[in-house]
């Protein structure tokens, strides 16, 4: 069980003693935000805030000043630079429009910061390279906040596959389908520049969902492409990666309006078809703190469906899924920063990501296989 600090939660005496002296012999890592607004207050602010291994620091606010709203006794940071100064912050999460991370990441890092990185990593393989070696040179953590391969839905695909249940795999297809066309308000989504655009900005989760199971690719065929009106970015692209025996296929559209299984995956043995049932962003986005026995537990109605052979037998069931929670993300970046261990999202994992979409953007302009290898 987790608690939030501040709520009051029924827990047995012995398990609040525990949780007292487990925060007691916790280093406490101050973390500050380049930003408040939706991501700060969605995907970071609540689950550092939970950790009893952060403390959140502040946030940098340029015109609206919101963030002790929600909690009262952090900083607002009149710069980034205010920010950076502040010898109390050890880590700063970069969570500001794709075109700022490269600049905003390698001050952070000069400023002796580790540092959190949002997705898209940087606008360019190049950026991305050269973060890298900035934070080898430093002697700082760097990650890219990939928070999708602690959904539910992922997490449950991750385990059959692992586990082998599907044989060898042939064929995978990953989807985000939406129905949406109009366009964004935010102008730095739909406005051209680096950055910018569906690709850039849905594409490195299944880009780094296909990657976290399968490794990088061979090649790449892409097809990018704009099909609601008046859109200027992308907004629509569909990428095959190819293996030796494998083809994993991405793919992202907001004119969906009746989608199919998210995950769809086929091999030697069987099949499994899974929706994308994680709900955490819904939830986070009405007010609901992350602190609860069942957070993130999908209901039983969406399961995934498994039909393949199991001991010469063949069935055909639904499979319980995981159980989803971003802290997991946090959490190892706490383990990283503390103890050393390994990040669970590397700068290496932010740079294959960018390989795959400046190669799909080159495979959809010249409308070829583009090798990577």
């Amino acid at each position: 069980m987790i608690l939030h600090r501040g709520e009051k939660y029924q827990t047995t005496i012995k398990y609040k003693l525990w949780l007292q002296s487990i925060i007691k012999k916790m280093e406490t890592i101050n973390t500050a935000l380049c930003s408040s607004g939706l991501s700060g207050m969605v995907f970071h602010a609540p689950f550092i805030d939970l950790h009893p291994g952060f403390k959140l620091a502040g946030s940098w606010e340029r015109s609206k000043k919101l963030i002790q709203e929600h909690y009262p006794d952090v900083k607002s940071y009149p710069s980034l630079e205010a920010l950076l100064a502040d010898d109390r912050v050890i880590l700063v999460v970069v969570n500001t429009p794709t075109c700022t991370h490269y600049d905003y990441a390698k001050q952070a890092l000069l400023a002796d910061k580790h540092v959190v990185v949002e997705k898209a990593f940087t606008t360019t393989v190049a950026e991305a390279n050269n973060l890298k070696e900035l934070a080898q040179k430093q002697g700082k953590k760097l990650s890219v906040y990939q928070n999708r391969r602690w959904d539910s839905d992922f997490k449950t695909v991750k385990k059959i596959v692992q586990e082998g249940l599907l044989g060898d795999i042939i064929e995978a297809e990953f989807q985000l389908q939406k129905y949406k066309p109009t366009l964004s308000h935010k102008q730095h989504v739909e406005a051209p520049s680096p950055g910018a655009g569906t690709l850039n900005n849905l594409g490195p989760h299944l880009i780094d969902q296909a990657l976290h199971l399968f490794g990088m690719p061979d090649a790449i065929f892409a097809d990018i492409r704009i099909t609601r009106q008046r859109s200027q970015v992308d907004d629509y692209f569909e990428l095959i990666l190819y293996y030796d025996k494998l083809r994993v296929k991405l793919k992202a559209s907001f004119l969906v309006r009746e989608p199919a299984p998210a995950y769809i995956i086929h091999g030697t043995k069987g099949s499994f078809l899974k929706s994308r049932a994680d709900k955490q962003e819904e939830y986070l986005v009405a007010g609901m703190k992350p602190n609860t026995l069942d957070w993130y537990t999908e209901p039983e109605s969406e399961y995934g469906l498994l039909h393949t052979e199991k001991d010469t037998k063949v069935i055909r069931e639904k499979v319980k899924s995981s159980q989803g929670s971003y802290l997991g993300y946090y959490d190892a970046v706490y383990k990283s920063i503390v103890n050393n261990q390994p990040i669970a999202v590397t700068a290496e994992d932010g740079i294959n990501v960018m390989r795959i979409i400046e190669a799909a953007i080159k495979s959809s302009n010249e409308q070829k296989l583009i090798a990577l290898l």
